[in-house]
């Protein structure tokens, strides 16, 4: 302990800077918690009374370097240890303040914060950069025809379409805030379209890609959130994209106003070429698909008449992708099918056989895209013909029975695509094919069961029923003669009438089921056919032009 001051030999107030040689001090001439500041006379500590690295942590009391004991500028960082000065060695209420701190003396990593940070851009404090603070404005994009831009949150883009369309993909992983602005450079968007891939995300609520198609379009798209998505913001007095709309071929085409209506009666494609954007209808087909209705039951030469062929499966969308046209209620509530730039097969279903000396058959499914309904059962026939049996067939809608019934809806869908068959409690009485909306009428004693009712659509333009159940044939020479009944409205056929009539065929691209054929007694001559079931129909509708 030679040549060191002990804290009880020095007078408060004593040590002062004319007493002390400049580099006198060392931190091994300082006993560890001696220098308080009661021994230090106000602005006694200096730069030059100081050796270098001579203060550390253990020589310093708790709070004991108060401002009025720092001369200005005294302490500077040659005489500080590194790590020696910690919050609990400086005043809280008497501490260093700027006047005590030599310029350029704290380092930047002596910092908690030690950049600043703007639009995702840090720069460290102290260093010098270039931060965006609003769009930042990308080179010309020039249109090749190939090459897609993928976008960055808070950038801008010209882009040039003179001579080909563009395709600029919004960020794949938004956050709420986020902005991308896109300029058409050359007024040449009506020509040269650019499409915006939603990447994932929608664009003003719908999940679809925007196409930006009117000349000087000036737009930018705020990313909102996973509900709305990317909300387009039209800076300029076009305030919208432009529209553009389905364009496609396949079918019988006609119009209705503001909407094309693709017809198909038979095998075919729909090809779509281009899509329509939000202005333009979007890119949302209605449709119409309704399969072949089940043949007619035949006389089978046991007296009793053929059973009614249920109607085609009847399915349909609700209409307001396009006109908000008058539907059945099996449309309503169901939603119109989005279509892409591709070609889609259709199918129409044929309407099943009624042969005279075979059973009957099931009509055929109709398909349309993700869409399809089933073919009407086949009517009942006698046991008695080849292949034939008592029981209605399962189907769109089933057929009618002279025991069990055939069941509609088969396989099932939502809403149901067609109903039952009707059955047959007499004796020699047959029922009716289930249709759209109704079932099959039960044979009573005194009438054969008329087909059920199918369903009124106005997809074409016109308010037209579809997919109506066959009528069970009529009964005479029994003790139970009977009427025929009636075809359902949409096309089913009525049973034939009187004995030995063959049963009415369903209405050619309707759907509708065959009637049953009449009973013949006494028994001989040769069997009577029922009829055949209707071939179905596909009809898409979609908006082409405001």
């Amino acid at each position: 302990m030679a040549n060191r001051i002990k804290e009880s030999n020095i007078t408060p107030g004593a040590v002062t800077s004319d007493k002390i040689a400049p580099g006198t001090v060392s931190a091994s001439n300082i006993s560890p918690g001696t220098i308080t500041g009661a021994k230090i006379a106000p602005a006694t500590v200096e730069g030059s009374n100081i050796a270098p690295a001579t203060i550390t942590a253990p020589n310093i009391g708790p709070a004991a370097i108060t401002a009025p004991l720092i001369g200005p500028a005294a302490v500077g960082a040659p005489n500080i240890s590194p790590g020696a000065i910690t919050t609990t060695q400086i005043s809280p209420t008497a501490g260093i303040v700027s006047g005590q701190i030599a310029p350029g003396t704290i380092a930047n990593d002596r910092l908690a914060n030690t950049g600043i940070t703007i639009n995702g851009t840090t720069i460290a404090l102290g260093a010098s950069g270039t931060i965006v603070a609003g769009t930042d404005w990308q080179s010309v994009v020039t249109a090749d025809g190939s090459t897609a831009t993928t976008a960055s949150a808070g950038e801008g883009y010209f882009i040039d379409t003179t001579s080909n369309a563009h395709t600029i993909n919004l960020p794949s992983s938004p956050s709420q805030g986020d902005e991308v602005h896109i300029v058409d450079y050359a007024g040449t968007f009506g020509s040269n379209n650019v499409t915006v891939g939603r990447n994932g995300s929608n664009i003003d609520g719908s999940a679809s890609d925007g196409t930006l198609a009117t000349n000087r379009l000036n737009v930018r798209f705020v990313y909102i959130d996973a509900t709305q998505g990317w909300k387009a913001i039209f800076d300029d007095a076009s305030e919208s994209y432009g529209a553009t709309y389905i364009s496609a071929t396949g079918g019988t085409v006609t119009e209705s106003g503001d909407y094309k209506i693709h017809t198909f009666t038979g095998d075919g494609c729909f090809v779509v070429s281009s899509l329509g954007n939000l202005a333009g209808g979007g890119s949302d087909v209605d449709y119409l698909v309704i399969a072949g209705g089940g043949g007619g039951g035949n006389e089978g030469g046991t007296s009793i008449a053929g059973a009614g062929g249920g109607a085609g499966g009847f399915r349909e969308s609700s209409g307001a992708a396009s006109g908000c046209y008058s539907v059945s209620p099996l449309g309503a509530c169901v939603s119109a099918l989005p279509v892409s730039v591709t070609t889609y097969p259709v199918t129409v279903g044929g309407g099943g056989a009624a042969p005279a000396t075979a059973a009957s058959s099931s009509g055929s499914n109709s398909v349309f895209s993700t869409i399809t309904s089933t073919g009407g059962g086949f009517g009942a026939s006698g046991s008695n013909i080849s292949g034939g049996t008592n029981d209605g067939g399962p189907g769109g809608s089933g057929g009618g029975a002279i025991n069990t019934i055939g069941s509609g809806n088969t396989p099932p869908t939502s809403p149901p695509q067609g109903n039952d068959g009707g059955a047959s409690p007499a004796t020699w009485p047959t029922g009716g094919g289930g249709g759209a909306t109704a079932a099959g009428t039960p044979a009573p004693s005194s009438q054969s069961g008329p087909g059920g009712a199918g369903a009124t659509t106005s997809i074409s333009g016109t308010p037209t029923a579809y997919a109506g159940g066959g009528g069970g044939g009529g009964v005479v020479n029994r003790p139970e003669p009977s009427p025929a009944g009636t075809g359902g409205t949409g096309g089913g056929g009525a049973g034939g009438f009187p004995g030995k009539t063959p049963g009415n065929a369903g209405t050619a691209n309707t759907g509708g089921g065959g009637g049953g054929a009449a009973n013949r007694y006494p028994e001989c001559g040769p069997n009577y056919a029922g009829g055949a079931g209707g071939k179905g129909i596909v009809i898409i509708r979609y908006k082409f032009q405001n």
